[in-house]
């Protein structure tokens, strides 16, 4: 067979639409309009969530804005009043402003469908928004300059995308205060509902979120310490606990709504996603990570390794171990993450890692950091989730006699102590205690066992900023050699400096 030509491979000029009209529905517009001309009541239906540039038709755009204007203004809009802000030799589908205006408001629906021309106008809008977006990507991917870089395009539609996703609502306004009591005991329902009774995420450790509440929703929670205190294992302590937790529960529209636990997402820029298994799988089952990477264990560690993956494999439990992320990278991944899968916690471990704008970056680390804390809490904000961001502290601890740290040691903590809402120290004196190890047989060395079994197993909790709550300490048990924080026993517990 012949192969064919270019003439022959091409479609013909009428198998092929020219010109595709954006969504739009003209009647819609004219319906809603005339209501509002009709009764200016309808305005008020609709004006909580449409604009004028929601419109398809610019004639109709200019009217609603000037109905609005007028309305607001304790004037009447009618076609009256109106015509004396439009262009009288406009001609409008070969009618004058005043014919127009007119047939507006004789051909109106009843005031009751002007909420629902009022959606159908939005949804229209939101369908053109996306198509615009398309188009750009489509656009920017074919001239993009030789040292553009794909992923940041992808960033920038994916935050275009989520705008068009979180405006798409049309929620909100004003409300009778019966239903706003209605909603305070729903939530005091779910608080009784959820474990430890808290209008937050429990942490799992009942002492820290007696002080916290729990971890509230946009809230930017900083937990800071030195290397060795166990930053990390608390961070993944807090995560299995509340993604353990998890439960869900079937809208009426479709959507899985949490009722206790959450949906939790961890970005581990230090550690391997490999690595932070073996750190759960060691603090649930109490086997060392280090026997568990030597291959040390008896059947029975097995099977109870075992159990625990498989347990581990049904929550709601998402893990990023990308390295050198930058915070707009982690933003657009958390966004990606709520919309495909949920997402009512994040980790971030840990900010000294994450890298800000490259403009940024120039102007010095503190510029940087400054940056990188604020994108967080804006995100915190925007997800209406609590993040939890890990932070070091700065070597000026070590040269203190009382290594108890402070907002002060904060690296770069200017930026970090600003933006946070809470900021949780990590502090464990026997980590110290141990590296002064005196010789045997000393003097010194019947002290230093004393002290040592003072505080072995012992970790202090210090909220050293809490916008909503008070500060002061929370001791609980540290077991080093599984990673595994929890409460200290009820007759160990010291009460901290309230």
């Amino acid at each position: 067979m012949a192969p064919l030509d270019s003439t022959a491979r091409r479609l013909p000029v009428e198998a092929t639409p020219l010109y595709r009209a954006a969504p739009h529905n003209i009647e819609a517009e004219q319906a809603l309009l005339g209501a509002i001309l009709v009764n200016n009541e309808a305005l008020y239906r609709v004006s909580d969530f449409l604009e004028p540039r929601h419109f398809f038709e610019p004639v109709h755009q200019k009217i609603y804005e000037l109905s609005g204007n007028l309305i607001r203004a304790g004037k009447i809009a009618n076609p009256v009043t109106l015509k004396t802000f439009l262009p009288g030799d406009a001609d409008i589908g070969g009618m004058t402003v005043s014919q127009y205006l007119a047939r507006l408001a004789a051909e109106a629906t009843t005031v009751i469908n002007a909420l629902d021309y009022g959606r159908t106008v939005y949804d229209l809008s939101i369908r053109r928004a996306l198509i615009i977006i398309g188009e750009d990507m489509v656009n920017t991917a074919y001239d993009a300059p030789v040292d553009a870089v794909p992923a940041k395009q992808i960033e920038e539609a994916e935050r275009k995308l989520y705008e068009v996703a979180e405006s798409g609502r049309y929620e909100g306004g004003f409300q009778r205060f019966a239903q706003a009591l209605t909603t305070a005991v729903d939530m005091a329902a779910r608080a009784y509902q959820r474990d430890g009774r808290l209008s937050g995420l429990a942490t799992g450790l009942h002492d820290l979120d007696a002080k916290m509440g729990g971890l509230q929703s946009s809230d930017l929670v900083i937990v800071a310490g030195r290397p060795g205190m166990g930053k990390t294992a608390l961070a993944t302590n807090m995560a299995y606990n509340i993604a353990r937790a998890w439960q869900g529960e079937v809208r009426a529209d479709g959507h899985t709504s949490t009722v206790n636990g959450g949906i939790v997402g961890f970005f581990s820029l230090e550690m391997s996603a490999e690595q932070l298994a073996t750190r759960i799988i060691s603090e649930q089952t109490g086997i060392p990570s280090s026997t568990i990477r030597r291959g040390g264990i008896s059947e029975s560690d097995f099977e109870k390794i075992k159990d625990v993956s498989i347990e581990l494999q049904s929550l709601p439990f998402f893990v990023d171990e990308t390295g050198g992320l930058s915070v707009a990278q982690l933003a657009a991944r958390a966004r990606r993450l709520k919309r495909q899968r949920g997402l009512d916690v994040l980790f971030v471990d840990y900010i000294q890692l994450l890298q800000g704008s490259s403009r940024r970056a120039q102007e010095g680390r503190v510029q940087e950091v400054t940056e990188i804390t604020t994108n967080l809490k804006a995100l915190a904000k925007e997800l209406n989730v609590p993040i939890v961001a890990l932070s070091q502290l700065s070597r000026q601890v070590e040269s203190r006699d009382d290594k108890r740290p402070q907002l002060s040691d904060l690296r770069e903590s200017g930026s970090i102590e600003q933006d946070a809402d809470v900021v949780l120290f990590v502090f464990r004196e026997e980590y110290y205690l141990a590296n002064k190890e005196p010789r045997p047989g000393s003097d010194d060395y019947a002290k230093w066992q004393a002290d040592m079994a003072a505080v072995h197993g012992k970790a202090e909790l210090i909220i050293g900023k809490q916008r909503h709550g008070p500060t002061g300490t929370v001791q609980v048990q540290f077991e080093a050699n599984v990673t595994r924080f929890a409460d200290l026993a009820r007759d160990e517990q010291l009460s901290g400096p309230f």
